[in-house]
This record gives structure tokens, C-alpha cells and sequence, in this order.
């Protein structure tokens, strides 16, 4: 809806990682030096932690497009709570290779021949492992054998972990842990965004869209945008695009502060701000049941909106002509006015309703690729 209005090409501030909206902020530069002299050495693990929606992912993409698939061959594996024999299957998985028997010894002999054969190519190869905060001890020591194939003296496959800050800490302080810390060449911590970074990352992405200044942002709302979300990108994707939504249901050119204020006191009231970091799972804690999609929510369709402003028309209309019997009046009645009062109240609610319901809606749309087409 609010890329028709404002003439973008595509969504600015979409939440899944997109290499190509990938903007360089100071920690980014310094995560992809050590990103470089972690691949130049061919071995090991490299370690990159950061919050919740920090960039992790969309910087391991950006690294990705670059790459030269000639000479690197990457696997992928997004962990859930596996154990040792089921991370080893991912691996095959990722690498493209399907096991027979689904035993563990066949993944790793299916494994190291693959490593072997890509080797003999003139290829590396990188395993990147992204939520490493979920693998189990047992998890990562699997990794780490892994870690130990070789064709004579080279090794074969290199390690990308990717993780939340407990993983870091983990990774620290756990004494089963000392032989894999101990093959970690390259490590960082992504921080937040610096605030002087903030207008500069809207900007960019906003131009990756086609923007031309429509919206335009008042200054305000940068440096209240930075101490809502202390500079997390995703955090700022996410009231962005609220504003973006706001903008086009009122036809605002200009973004100003107190629409800012107004879209996180509905983030607030819809839960749905700040967003909690979800914890590592463990075999003790089954992972909480995940909230219903937006697709499964009560169906709301153009008929209901519809409705929804013709009642709010019709208030405006019984508000009008209750200003009409004001101004004929020689002095105000009390039961007029409170009338009055009544009315703007209801309208107020219809018109919090009516935005609402539009934000859903468009948000249900948008979070699925054929409900938008």
C-alpha cells in the first residue's frame, strides 16, 4: 500500500535479510574485516554474535554475494535444537547430499567424500551456522570433528557459527568447550548502530526503492526513532514501515513526531514492541508454542473496513449537524455538549479502529509472497 502511495519500487524495510538493502555501519565494517581474515585463513571457526535483529544474517548474505562459487562451495545450516546426529544429517542436507539409512556413520562418510571431492575441484568449502545459540554441547563438538577433515595437511572445511550474545558466553565459559575455542581464528560482536548511522540506514534503504524525498522525516524523528530502538536495524524496520503505513492511510508527505509517537503507542498496545529475544531451547524446556500467524487470526475483509468507515462517516455527519444546532443556539445546552463530546470520543475510537484493522490487513498481505500476488 505505501510504496503505490509514495512511488517506491519494492517494500524498503522488509524484515527478512535482503543482501541487497545491506548497509555498511562501522560494527558491519568491522565484522567484515575479520569475516576476511577468517576466510583468508581457509580453517577453523569464525565466530560473529550480535542481538536480535543486529544484521547478522543479512551481512553473512552480503559476504555470500560475493563469493566466487567457482572457487567456495557454502552450506547452510539454520539450527533449531538439534543434537550431535541430527546437526551431522543438516550438514549433509545443506551440502546437498542425501544419505541412505539415515544413519550417522553414512552422513559422515557422505560427508568427508564430499569435502574430498571438492578439494580435488580446487574448491574450499565454509559451513555457516546461523542461531548457534540452540545447539547443545554435544551440537557443536560434532561440528568440531567435523572441523578435523583434511587431505593430507589441508583442512577442509571451514566454520561460520552465528549467534546471540548467550552463545558468546557460552562459547566462553563452558569447560567442554576448550578444544573448539581453541580453533576459533576470527571472532566479533555486532553492536547497534551508532546514532549518527540512523538517518543514513532509513536513506539507504529508502533510495534502494526508488526514493526521490516522498516521505520526508523530520529531524526529531531520527533521534527519537534511535532511543526507541537503540539503533537495532530490524527494531527500526519495524516502526519504519509503521510510519511508512500511517503516511499513506493519512496522505502525509512528511513524517513528523508525533506520528512516531502515535505508532508506538500502538506497538505497545498491539505487544508487539519492543520485541523479546527469543532464548536458546533445551531438551528440558520445550520451546514455547510460536503465536498463531496473522493468517490464522479472525478474517477481516474489504467489507467489514468498508463498513467501518461508513459508520465512521456517519458519525461525522451527525457531529456536523450537531455543530449546526450549536451555532443556532443562544447559549450551549448541557445535554448538547455532552452529546458533543461523545461523539468525538466515538470517532476517535472508529478512526484508532479503522487504522488498525488496515495495518492487519496490509501486514497479513505482505507476509505472504501469494497473497500479495
Amino acid at each position: 500500500m505505501f510504496d503505490d502511495f509514495y512511488g517506491l519500487t519494492g517494500r524498503p524495510f522488509q524484515l527478512t535479510p535482503d543482501p541487497e538493502f545491506y548497509f555498511e555501519s562501522v560494527t558491519h565494517r568491522k565484522a567484515l574485516s575479520y569475516l576476511g581474515y577468517g576466510m583468508a585463513q581457509g580453517e577453523g571457526f569464525i565466530v560473529i554474535t550480535g542481538e536480535v535483529g543486529a544484521g547478522k544474517s543479512t551481512l553473512v548474505a552480503h559476504l555470500m554475494n560475493k563469493v566466487d562459487p567457482e572457487r567456495l562451495t557454502v552450506g547452510q545450516v539454520v539450527t533449531s535444537n538439534l543434537d550431535g546426529e541430527e546437526l551431522v544429517h543438516m550438514v549433509a542436507q545443506s551440502f546437498g547430499l542425501d544419505i541412505e539409512g539415515h544413519d550417522k556413520a553414512s552422513a559422515l562418510g557422505a560427508i568427508e567424500e564430499f569435502l574430498h571431492e571438492e578439494a580435488r575441484a580446487g574448491r574450499r568449502c565454509l559451513l555457516t551456522v546461523d542461531e548457534s545459540q540452540n545447539l547443545s554441547v554435544e551440537a557443536l563438538e560434532e561440528l568440531r570433528m567435523l572441523s578435523n577433515f583434511q587431505l593430507g595437511s589441508h583442512p577442509l572445511l571451514q566454520l561460520l557459527l552465528l549467534g546471540q550474545p548467550e552463545f558468546k558466553a557460552t562459547l566462553a565459559n563452558h569447560e567442554e568447550l576448550e578444544q573448539l575455542r581453541q580453533r576459533v581464528i576470527a571472532a566479533h560482536h555486532l553492536d547497534a548502530m551508532e546514532p549518527s548511522e540512523l538517518q543514513p540506514y532509513v536513506e539507504h534503504r529508502l533510495q534502494c526503492v526508488g526514493w526521490e524525498g516522498n516521505p520526508s522525516f523530520d529531524q526529531r524523528v531520527y533521534a527519537e526513532l534511535y532511543q526507541a530502538t537503540g539503533g537495532i536495524p530490524r527494531r527500526v524496520n519495524q516502526i519504519v514501515t509503521r510510519l511508512l503505513l500511517l503516511g499513506a492511510v493519512e496522505q502525509r508527505t512528511r513524517i513528523d513526531a508525533s506520528m512516531l509517537s502515535s505508532v508506538m503507542e500502538e506497538m505497545v498496545n498491539d505487544s508487539t514492541f519492543p520485541a523479546a529475544a527469543p532464548k536458546p531451547m533445551t531438551k528440558a524446556e520445550p520451546a514455547a508454542a510460536a503465536p498463531a500467524p496473522l493468517n490464522h487470526a479472525p478474517r477481516i475483509d474489504a467489507e467489514q473496513v468498508e463498513a467501518m468507515l461508513a459508520s465512521r462517516d456517519a458519525q461525522i455527519t451527525e457531529l456536523q449537524q450537531a455543530v449546526v444546532e450549536l451555532s443556532d443556539a443562544p447559549a450551549v445546552p448541557a445535554d448538547l455538549s455532552h452529546r458533543i463530546s461523545a461523539l468525538e470520543a466515538r470517532i476517535d475510537d472508529q478512526e484508532q479502529s479503522v487504522r488498525h484493522v488496515l495495518t492487519i490487513l496490509i501486514e497479513w498481505i505482505e507476509g505472504d509472497e501469494r497473497r500479495a500476488a
